[in-house]
């Protein structure tokens, strides 16, 4: 079969780039052959190389800051945004909270428009008073 132009695999368009055919060993049978076709029809092309986006994100990767490093922020409480101590809450940090109560009720009368008995439905209602 002659060398064919792949206008979507431009890897493929240089014959030293292609990859040899090869299929697995200990197939069933015919397995192989399909294989052998499938690439006799769209070969495997070389394996991925470094890409000038990769290197430019790799280049912009700054190194941590050392951890023991003097604070940036020397007034504000180390617990600042804890539901303790001294500094801002949570809620006043935006900082999401969790109520796992709430979450179970709602978990309740998910489960209970799903169940055709109406103990569920009846939980989640005292629950909530």
């Amino acid at each position: 079969m002659a060398d064919k132009a792949y206008g979507v695999r431009t890897d493929l368009n240089q014959p030293q780039a292609k990859v040899k055919r090869m299929v697995k060993t200990g197939q069933t049978y015919g397995k192989a052959g399909e294989q052998m076709a499938s690439q006799r029809l769209q070969p495997m092309g070389p394996p991925p190389t470094e890409t000038q986006a990769s290197r430019l994100a790799a280049d912009k990767r700054r190194p941590l800051p050392p951890l023991a490093r003097a604070s940036e922020r020397k007034k504000e409480p180390i617990t600042a945004g804890a539901p303790f101590g001294p500094g801002v809450g949570p809620i006043a940090a935006g900082i999401p909270t969790f109520d796992p109560a709430a979450a179970a009720i709602e978990e309740l009368k998910l489960l209970a428009q799903l169940d055709q008995n109406s103990d569920l439905a009846d939980l989640a209602s005292r629950w909530m008073s």
